[in-house]
């Protein structure tokens, strides 16, 4: 046995040098212009920090997540070659016989070769950012496939230490996606809501209609995959954009259960249309954030399938904004998590008419610095007193944390409006500084925190902004914001 190994191990030394023997042999004029300095690029990660820095900039949410996620795999993999990798096999490097003098490094490292820990950093960003976001993944694979050839090609690594770097690098990845998964169930811990013992159990799903927003990403990919496993005779309806409001509808008519698989906007609009046509919502978390599912305790879709198999559902409170004086004026609409006036909507405003044009990270610093610059305050009438206010904050329950815009409930129960406000004077810069300095119900210069069961605004502006649960509107004259206690039907499992 041991001299089948010893024969073993050295064939694959053979391969390994007549691999690397021809890289060396073979000449590609445009790869000794580009792959040694690509190689030096990648020295302590600064390439793919470089990398990670450019999509919090120019993406998304989801992509700013996603690059944290590469981030962390890359830490993750950089500690484990460096501590475990290198000084448990201790592999000499290649000689450099035969390596052309225009490729080899001007410094050559002197840690021990096996495995290379360039490798092993670029597959390990490239897997964390590409779990969470496959659009940027794949613009980045071929760089991180070059990086690690670049280290066979410059003559510092045997092909099999670039393998086996590319090998702990994905699995590096993985483990920071199982981690991140597993800190996103610890955040959903389910509140004091009161049992809905009338919600039906639908354990193959017949009677349930699904409606999902295909433009949620691969999230609400993840969610429907687990829905049409676990029920099979589940209705699935999938839209995006402007249908989405009436497939809504459409589905709450003619559906015992009401499913939607989204985001926090899309999960608000389904319940909007629950509410109206009195049946109960499953949610199929499948949205960036999922605040709403995260506070209600559903950590993903295998939770509410658990839920709807058992019919274990809770009541929840729902905001609502009405226009006109009286509650019963006008049509109404609502939000799970929040609704405000002021500065945000504007923000809002602007980073949705740039982001199709320059992107999400780029437009919200515009919107900032437009906001900043020309924003004034909202002259209107508060529970029946003037005010200048460059922020209204109303929050379906009470949130934690400091500042005028927090973001985590412990219920969904509660039936309070969390309002907030930041008040007008001065820039708006300094006084939103103040507000996210002051802590949660406090009172101070600027900022001014309590909670109430409703709220009148009167005397607003022509051509306000609102927003509510990341949509963005304009205001009507006058508003009632009160909070409905109880009012929507949602499935949780105990």
């Amino acid at each position: 046995m041991a001299d089948q190994e010893l024969t073993w191990r050295g064939a694959a030394a053979r391969w390994d040098r007549m691999l690397f023997d021809g890289v060396a042999r073979r000449h590609w004029p445009a790869a000794d212009r580009v792959l040694p300095g690509l190689g030096r690029a990648a020295n302590h990660g600064v390439l793919w920090g470089g990398a990670a820095a450019a999509i919090a900039v120019l993406g998304s949410a989801g992509a700013r997540k996603a690059a944290l996620c590469g981030a962390a795999s890359l830490a993750l993999a950089s500690a484990t070659v460096n501590t475990v990798g290198k000084w448990s096999v201790r592999r000499p490097r290649p000689l450099l016989e035969g390596v052309p003098e225009v490729r080899r490094l001007m410094t050559q490292p002197t840690t021990t070769s096996f495995p290379s820990g360039h490798s092993a950093s670029a597959f390990a960003f490239t897997t964390g950012l590409a779990l969470e976001a496959p659009g940027w993944g794949a613009v980045l694979a071929p760089v991180a496939v070059s990086v690690a050839f670049s280290r066979v090609y410059t003559g510092v690594h045997y092909p099999s230490d670039v393998v086996a770097g590319a090998a702990l690098g994905v699995a590096a990845g993985l483990v920071v996606r199982r981690l991140a998964r597993g800190v996103e169930e610890a955040r959903a811990v389910p509140g004091d809501e009161r049992t809905a013992a009338e919600a039906p159990a639908l354990p193959d799903g017949a009677g349930l209609t699904v409606v999902v927003n295909t433009g949620s990403g691969t999230a609400a990919d993840e969610g429907l995959g687990v829905l049409r496993a676990r029920l099979p005779k589940a209705e699935v309806v999938e839209c995006e954009g402007p249908e989405l409001a009436a497939e809504l509808a459409a589905a709450a008519a003619r559906a015992t259960v009401l499913g939607v698989c989204g985001g926090d906007g899309t999960v608000s609009a389904a319940a909007t249309a629950a509410l109206r046509a009195g049946v109960p919502l499953a949610v199929f978390p499948g949205g960036t954030l999922n605040h709403f599912a995260l506070d209600l305790g559903l950590a993903g879709a295998e939770d509410t399938c658990r839920a709807l198999a058992a019919g274990q559902a809770v009541h929840a409170a729902v905001g609502r904004f009405t226009p006109g004086p009286d509650p019963e004026d006008g049509r109404s609409g609502h939000f799970l998590n929040t609704f405000s006036i002021g500065a945000y909507p504007e923000l809002l405003r602007h980073r949705l008419y740039w982001a199709p044009r320059i992107g999400g990270g780029p437009a919200a610093l515009l919107a900032a610095w437009k906001v900043l610059r020309t924003e004034r305050p909202v002259r209107l009438r508060l529970a029946g007193r003037p005010r200048n206010v460059w922020l209204l904050f109303a929050g379906n329950g009470t949130y934690h944390g400091t500042g005028p815009a927090p973001r985590r409930r412990d219920s969904l129960g509660e039936g309070l409006l969390d309002v907030r406000l930041v008040h007008g004077g001065g820039r708006p810069g300094p006084r939103l500084l103040a507000a996210a300095l002051t802590g949660p119900l406090s009172r101070s210069p600027v900022h001014t925190a309590t909670r109430l069961r409703s709220l009148r605004l009167a005397e607003i502006p022509a051509g306000t902004p609102l927003a509510y649960d990341g949509e963005y509107a304009h205001a009507p004259a006058a508003l009632v914001l009160d909070a409905l206690p109880n009012a929507l039907t949602v499935y949780r499992p105990r």
